[in-house]
This record gives structure tokens, sequence and C-alpha cells, in this order.
């Protein structure tokens, strides 16, 4: 799982170009790829923005480097007139695949926090701390997965919810 984490970017970069094409072929596309993100939605959650997006990918590109740590999350806003943003991003708490702790054998040494933008700008969110919100669950988690590629013993994986 870790090597398919740390490929996103290609990935997204391949099926952001692929949609690119598919809209600019097909009339329709545009409807195709609503459809397609909303699916992918409801199975795994708001994966479409990180995953998939053209758009996504160009605003990562552009804020890629960036020092300021609030400006580097800054593109998220390219999202909100997004539909495919908006339906995805309500499916987080319904969808099959979630992002689950194994409270056993997390150590609560932090990482995933400290990886997570929402967990970073919003103290009511954490990954391992009781009695707070998981950010998997909220409507701006869009399942980049670095909180599970940050944690050291794997306590953290991407898999369909029991």
């Amino acid at each position: 799982m870790k090597s398919i984490i740390s490929s996103r970017r290609f990935i997204q970069a391949a099926s952001g170009l692929g949609i690119f094409m598919l809209i600019s072929y097909y009339p329709d596309g545009l409807w195709y790829v609503l459809i397609g993100g909303s699916l992918t939605g409801i199975i795994f959650g708001k994966v479409f923005c990180r995953w998939f997006c053209p758009m996504g990918f160009i605003m990562e590109l552009m804020m890629k480097g960036s020092k300021d740590e609030k400006a580097s999350h800054l593109y998220n806003y390219h999202k909100m007139g997004c539909p495919i943003a908006w339906i995805s991003g309500l499916l987080n708490k319904v969808s099959f695949f979630k992002i689950k702790r194994n409270a056993e054998t997390c150590t609560s040494c932090g990482l995933c926090d400290r990886t997570c933008y929402i967990a970073k700008l919003n103290p009511e969110y954490s990954l391992y701390k009781k009695n707070k919100l998981d950010p998997g669950e909220n409507y701006s988690c869009s399942k980049c997965l670095e909180c599970v590629e940050a944690c050291p013993n794997g306590s953290l994986k991407f898999g369909k919810q029991h």
C-alpha cells in the first residue's frame, strides 16, 4: 500500500491526463467524469481530488514547496466550485473504504496528525487521540493517505469498513 501511496502524484498525473482527454474528445465527457467521481466517492470517499483530478494535480504542483503551512493547503479551496468534491466529500462518512487505526498497535507517536492537513489546521481532529473527531470522515479529507504512509508501524490502514 505504501508504494501505491508514494506513487500518488504519478497516478494523479496519468489519470488527470486521461480525464482531460475524455472531456476534450467526448462532448458528454464531463458527465462521465461526474458520474465516475461520484461512484468512486460512494466506494472510497473523497479520493477523486487527490488521485484523479487534473486540476488538483496542477494545484498541488503550484503549491509544492510552499514554506507557509496554511498556504500549502490553499489548493483545497479550488474544490469549492467542484461538484465532484461536494458529492464525494459528503460521502466520506458513509463510504465503504475508510482510514482505520488499530488501537492495539498504535504507539500514539502523533506522526499521522503531523502529516494530516486537517488535524494540523484544526485541533478538534485527530487520527489517534481519544474524544477527537476523525479527520478521515471530514468533508475536506481527500484521502491523500499521507497519514497511512507516515505511520511507522502500520497501525493506520485504508480499507473496507467492517
